[in-house]
């Protein structure tokens, strides 16, 4: 899980996964207990990672972040376990999309900012590596929706979307 109870972002530790055969630095021979969930199509096919291999990970952290729901939660019904099997039922351009809405916002936020958003995790989440966008883009798409959501009255939505941070997280070995 890259989020905890309080929806506060965790560090996912690879550092005990160990490089393919010969030094081929694109395999991994493990996969941390509890990352299934936000393991990339073409990872559980081959083994194999790629350069934008974070950013279907990125994907679900936005939906869970959205839902108020993890990647996969053995505690709800079958049917619900699977976030992302359960987004695919509400697009969002769909008029019931706010039903995945985490309810614990209480509709204090900008649709449009949020359906962008939900949009842009649809993008990093998609099979093919390379039809997703590149980091650079998806910053620019979430300072679009935090822009747009300035616009909104705050009186009636609340405050608007936080900045996000252009720090790098550094892991120290």
């Amino acid at each position: 899980m890259l989020l905890d109870h309080n929806f506060n972002a965790k560090l996912s530790d690879f550092g005990h996964a160990r490089e393919g055969p010969q030094g081929d630095r694109t395999q991994v021979s493990t996969m941390p207990v509890g990352t299934y969930g936000y393991a990339t199509p073409e990872y559980v096919e081959t083994g194999h990672l790629k350069s934008n291999t974070d950013l279907y990970s990125f994907g679900f952290v936005l939906y869970e972040i959205l839902t108020g729901r993890k990647a996969i939660d053995r505690n709800l019904p079958q049917s619900e376990q699977k976030l992302l099997e359960r987004v695919k039922q509400f697009p969002a351009d769909s008029k019931r999309f706010r039903v995945i809405m985490e309810p614990r916002l209480n509709n204090q936020y900008s649709v449009e900012a949020v359906r962008k958003i939900a949009k842009l995790a649809d993008t990093c989440l998609r099979k093919n590596p390379d039809d997703r966008l590149a980091m650079s883009r998806i910053v620019d798409v979430l300072r679009e929706a935090i822009r747009e959501s300035k616009h909104v009255n705050n009186s009636q939505f609340g405050s608007p979307l936080p900045e996000p941070s252009t720090r790098r997280m550094v892991h120290a070995a």
